[in-house]
């Protein structure tokens, strides 16, 4: 090879040189390298100077942290959108070349920088790259020839595996199944040079995807497929559409099957769920982001983690940093309960290993870094200790005086409280610059969530810290300031409320979960109240007795229903019954009529409520709960607040969030109802001041 000739920008974001008889084309638009309208002018241009008589073959390359990840989804509904070329006319033109094309792929290959791969003629890829189609996870589906052509280079079955579930792999992975050519531990750049030089001859053929027939259908049951998309899955319009395109691979051509494939991706870019899932996927991007913090604000190194605690939530949590890599000490004050927890522990990642998550010597590595432990002393060599006692504050502060005395200087001190006053347990420390809320959500060591919770003395560097732990341990994290509740529970208690007032004004709470569920949420909340515990709302419901104003309604049905030992699935009893062993809920007569009893007591008069009211006045409860926390800066914005329901209160993520939700509905709509249940219900539902002042401004939306 010659020497590399002088660098061209071909666009602002792709460059062109020649490596002797090669043309290598960088897409130099990091970190995503997404196929936006300057990368595709600029990749448009590299192709047809590499019909120069002089250049032989053609190498794609991306720069920065990897390769491509796909189309460029701020550009969605904007001109730049509909520049010319589209992705599928550059496709074309590298396929009309018929000059050996090879994607040199580091980093990642992903949506359509994966399917750019694909219409190249080889495919070089370093070990560690991630490489997959994972558009249904934003409401889409591959649209510009994943669905039609992974099948045909890697057999039906396996694609649509990838394509339906959004999977990745690693590089590694993509070679065994034939997505990958090579797979090299260098840089792939080099070994693309080398591979057309050494392994491809001159003038010899260059092997194209679309020459192959339809894919084979056997061993495949699509109908099967569809029936695993369940109504609640939150992109499942994207998995049947993505279905339906994998099948098409199977019985038309590669332009018929290109064509029926474009129908369904425009379709889906347009429709509400997609926007939806869009708007939670920057907003998850966005929430890591702290506008009063100056970026250049470091964060303290964590090497060594302690939990105290070796509960439901202790263990969780010391599986989540074990998952990310993280050493952890787990230290309990008994051996029965930390021998429990141990045990908890293996049994979580064995059945994990079961489904085939995980291989037996991940589990041996992931429960080596977990070190059990009697002695509260081991929590001196820790950089953040995580304490996951009982929700109590006297128990709390005691914990965090024993911490404050023996942890090392600038270690961080964290509660996972979920609704405690985190700077009352600061000032009970000499380092409340230290003192930081990490609320996990239940399964910690698989919830997505991590509330974040930010005190008056809580240091920047303390806030930066686990903003990025938490993203290095695969968790979504959203800031809260400090008020009851924080954000995801403080907006529970009106819900809980209306649905509470529901039940006694006329219905059941398996109406009432039936419903929501029909809206989308995972769980309806008297199951969701089963599952947690009765006690858990109980205790924060009597700790808050004395600040409870006597002239507001007031539901007491939960308060009966622990009195006589009801709790929940953990009893056998809650709102519903549950069989032995079983966690399926059962109306219960005895429910119903401790219902009618309170409404009764406390002169409700029960009525007809129709399905339309159920969802109104719960989903619109959140709303105006979300829309106070807003007012008074609890969150950061109202997409931090979408999050935290998508992610961590089962809200579904099609509908984008509460106060996404609310922004389509209209928020002058919102408030007419929210003062219509004012006028019924009393200043329960006074509207937010907030809300109140964007209407009368005209505004439309929350930010």
């Amino acid at each position: 090879m010659s020497e590399t000739t002088q660098i061209v920008n071909l666009s602002p974001t792709v460059q062109y040189e020649v490596r002797g008889e090669v043309a290598v084309i960088r897409l130099a638009n990091p970190p995503v390298n997404g196929l936006g309208d300057t990368i595709r002018t600029g990749l448009s241009a590299g192709i047809s100077a590499a019909h120069d008589d002089a250049i032989r073959a053609v190498v794609i390359v991306g720069d920065g942290k990897g390769f491509c990840g796909g189309a460029d989804l701020r550009q969605f509904g904007t001109p730049a959108a509909a520049v010319k070329p589209s992705v599928s006319e550059v496709f074309d033109q590298i396929q009309a070349l018929r000059k050996p094309v090879v994607a040199a792929i580091h980093g990642f290959a992903l949506g359509g920088g994966l399917e750019l791969a694909l219409v190249c003629n080889y495919r070089i890829a370093q070990t560690g790259a991630t490489i997959g189609l994972p558009e249904v996870n934003v409401g889409l589906l591959p649209g510009a020839g994943g669905t039609q052509r992974l099948p045909r280079l890697i057999g039906t079955g396996q694609a649509l595996e990838m394509i339906q579930n959004g999977a990745t792999v690693t590089a590694a992975r993509a070679a065994e199944l034939g997505i990958m050519d090579h797979c090299v531990a260098g840089d792939p750049l080099d070994a693309a040079l080398a591979f057309l030089s050494n392994s491809v001859p001159e003038g010899a053929g260059a092997p194209l995807i679309d020459d192959r027939p339809p894919a084979s259908s056997e061993g495949v049951d699509f109908d099967a497929a569809r029936r695993r998309v369940r109504p609640s899955t939150r992109n499942g319009v994207a998995q049947l559409a993505a279905i339906d395109a994998v099948e098409a691979a199977t019985t038309h051509s590669i332009g018929e099957g290109l064509a029926l494939e474009r129908t369904a991706f425009v379709r889906l870019v347009d429709s509400p769920e997609a926007k939806a899932l869009r708007h939670v996927f920057f907003a998850e991007k966005q929430a890591a982001k702290v506008a009063d913090i100056d970026r250049a604000t470091a964060p303290r190194p964590i090497n060594r983690i302690a939990v105290i605690g070796a509960g439901t939530m202790g263990t969780g949590i010391a599986m989540a940093f074990a998952n990310g890599g993280f050493p952890v000490d787990l230290i309990e004050q008994n051996t029965d309960a930390l021998d429990r927890g141990v045990r908890t522990i293996r049994r979580n990642y064995e059945a994990t290993a079961a489904k085939g998550r995980l291989t037996a010597q991940q589990v041996e590595q992931r429960i080596a870094l977990i070190a059990p432990s009697l002695d509260l002393g081991t929590a001196s060599t820790a950089d953040l200790v995580v304490e996951a006692v009982f929700e109590d504050m006297a128990v709390k502060k005691e914990v965090f005086a024993k911490l404050d005395a023996l942890c090392k200087p600038g270690a961080l001190l964290a509660s996972n409280t979920s609704r405690l006053d985190v700077d009352e347990l600061a000032r009970s420390v000499s380092r409340p610059q230290d003192v930081i809320g990490l609320h996990f959500f239940s399964p910690a060591n698989v919830m997505k969530l991590l509330e974040v919770v930010r005190g008056d003395a809580t240091a920047d560097d303390v806030v930066v810290t686990s903003l990025a732990l938490a993203q290095k341990i695969a968790k979504v994290p959203v800031l809260s300031k400090v008020c009851d509740g924080f954000i995801g529970n403080r907006m529970l208690s009106p819900y809980r409320r209306e649905a509470d007032f529901l039940l006694e004004e006329g219905t059941t709470p398996d109406r009432i979960d039936s419903v929501l569920r029909d809206f989308g949420l995972a769980m309806g909340p008297f199951a969701m109240s089963d599952l947690a515990g009765l006690d858990i709302g109980w205790a924060a419901r009597k700790r808050l007795a004395p600040t409870r104003p006597k002239h507001l309604r007031y539901s007491r049905v939960a308060d009966v229903l622990c009195e006589s030992g009801r709790f929940g699935q953990k009893t056998a009893a809650g709102y519903f019954r549950y069989g032995d062993g079983s966690r399926n809920p059962v109306p219960d007569p005895v429910v119903e009529e401790v219902i009618r009893r309170c409404a009764a007591e406390d002169g409700i008069e029960r009525r007809e409520i129709s399905d339309a009211e159920i969802v109104d006045r719960c989903i619109l409860a959140l709303v105006n709960e979300g829309a106070k926390i807003l007012g008074e800066g609890i969150a950061q914005r109202a997409s931090d607040i979408d999050v935290v329901y998508v992610d961590g209160y089962g809200f579904p993520a099609y509908r984008g969030g509460p106060m996404y939700y609310a922004q389509n509905l209209g928020l002058a709509e919102v408030l007419r109802k929210i003062r219509e249940f004012e006028a019924t219900h009393g200043e329960c539902w006074t509207p937010a001041p907030l809300l109140e002042k964007l209407v009368r401004d005209g505004e439309t939306t929350f930010q």
